[in-house]
């Protein structure tokens, strides 16, 4: 951290300061290191906007979503393998179901439709879940 404070608290500090009286000035050059600090502002700036881009938003969000659907997608076709023996033929069924929900979420969300992407993805979650309670 660089100990430099934001600018609501140096408008405190003024209106303190104007109050108390005038203060001592620092020693030193008071232009040394405005650069930096410029340079410091820039970046700051630059880093809120990427923050505050909608755009990057709804591209990390249909990411997000896409993986989480492709993740849940093979989890659910991995554990409906692994079940086909010894079980009865509904615990499979409802993996299998489970993961095409979560696969149809992954291609949604991909495609921007993140809100239904996330219910779908809750949905083939609980199916999955309830297929495993019929174990």
């Amino acid at each position: 951290m660089s100990g430099r404070t934001d600018s609501g608290t140096r408008t405190e500090i003024a209106e303190v300061n104007d109050v108390a009286g005038p203060a001592e000035e620092p020693a030193g050059d008071p232009a040394e290191g405005s650069a930096e600090d410029q340079a410091e502002d820039l970046a700051e700036d630059q880093a809120e906007d990427l923050a505050e881009d909608p755009a990057e938003d709804a591209r990390r969000a249909r990411w997000t979503a896409g993986g989480t659907g492709a993740v849940l997608t093979l989890a659910g076709v991995t554990a409906s393998l692994m079940r086909l023996s010894g079980v009865p033929a509904l615990v499979p069924a409802a993996y299998a179901v489970g993961a095409g929900v979560c696969a149809l979420a992954g291609v949604l969300g991909a495609k921007g439709r993140t809100r239904r992407a996330l219910w779908l993805l809750i949905v083939g979650t609980m199916i999955m879940a309830l297929g495993d309670q019929f174990d």
